[in-house]
């Protein structure tokens, strides 16, 4: 429901016009789950590629697309990035990946802790990368969370690493798990902060 949230936030004055990108994050994964070039096949929850740095390492490629064609700000104060569970994965470690890219981050019940049998340049170095992002300043960075939340002792864990380097955050704890209704609530509350 992302295209309702946003079109009803911008025609009540309550978030600013804004291009959204919501690239596939399932990289081995064809256009439709379940379809593929060979035919049909039984969706797979974890796919190969899927959490080992390759969409991380090559998402500038994503923005350098965009920037091309369309008419964006080309500089972090204009870039937002966000993302639910595995997205939410993706946004952290790209937003820290690409320390002075992105002005404003949403965390909604995100997946945090790389596979520790995963070997890439994008999981090296995770507090020193975050103390850069820091650094180079982030005008929001949100995280939601429901209680019931499978993740929650990672985004749990999680805040209290950004808590001992002073990095600030929003911090927005719902009932429930990890649902669309709170992926909704998340992305309604974390678009009007968006570009102030």
């Amino acid at each position: 429901r992302a295209t309702q949230i946003i079109d009803n936030l911008i025609a009540r004055g309550k978030a600013k016009p804004m291009i959204i990108v919501m690239p596939n994050g399932n990289v081995a994964q064809e256009a439709a789950p379940g379809e593929s070039s060979d035919g049909f096949y039984k969706p797979n929850f974890r796919l190969p590629n899927t959490m080992d740095g390759k969409y991380e390492e090559t998402f500038i490629d994503i923005i350098n697309f965009v920037d091309k064609n369309y008419r964006t700000v080309r500089n972090k104060s204009g870039r937002a990035i966000a993302g639910l569970s595995m997205g939410g994965y993706h946004s952290s470690h790209i937003s820290r990946y690409y320390p002075n890219t992105f002005d404003y981050v949403g965390l909604f019940s995100a997946a945090i802790v790389p596979d520790k049998n995963m070997k890439s340049k994008v999981y090296e170095n995770i507090d020193g990368t975050l103390l850069k992002q820091k650094q180079n300043g982030c005008k929001l960075y949100w995280i939601g969370i429901g209680k019931e939340d499978f993740l929650y002792q990672a985004n749990t864990d999680y805040r209290k690493k950004l808590d001992a380097m002073d990095f600030k955050y929003i911090y927005r704890e719902s009932e429930g798990g990890h649902t669309w209704r709170n992926w909704r609530i998340y992305l309604s509350e974390f678009l009007p902060l968006l570009f102030n």
